[in-house]
């Protein structure tokens, strides 16, 4: 099991986490939580980890080399207001971030068209989590996507 932060295992253990679950991480930094979430999900789950940084995504891709191998995570070079699914990707069931500008509301331009984004990405049902409650909050997805 990767090792987390006081505060990021409170994040990751408030995220409602079942087996086979389809996550995306925004702001995956060097990846520690997906790495971690990706544990939890199971081998029948997966992760997405995102990050607009090409260090940050070169060192999630580098811890998490072992769970790429296996299939249960992916990491991608992309910005929240710019994430969109590719053809074959099926869609994810729940999507969290940690300090990120788009969603924390430090940028409210940038968190409608990240919460366009997300909306596209996940299933109808989907949840999105942001750190800011205790530990999270629930963010409301707009009714359709873009």
């Amino acid at each position: 099991m990767s090792r987390l932060s006081p505060r990021l295992r409170a994040v990751v253990d408030a995220l409602p986490l079942r087996e086979g679950m389809r996550v995306i991480e925004i702001g995956c930094g060097p990846g520690a939580a997906a790495r971690v979430v990706a544990e939890r999900v199971g081998p029948a789950g997966h992760v997405l980890a995102v990050d607009r940084s090409a260090t940050a995504i070169e060192q999630a891709a580098r811890t998490g080399a072992d769970l790429i191998a296996e299939g249960r995570l992916s990491v991608r070079r992309v910005a929240a207001e710019d994430l969109v699914l590719r053809p074959d990707e099926a869609h994810y069931d729940v999507a969290f971030a940690v300090r990120v500008g788009a969603l924390d509301g430090r940028f409210p331009e940038a968190g409608v068209q990240a919460l366009r984004r997300l909306a596209g990405a996940l299933v109808p049902g989907g949840r999105v989590f942001v750190d800011g409650g205790d530990p999270l909050r629930e963010l409301d997805l707009p009714t359709t996507s873009g």
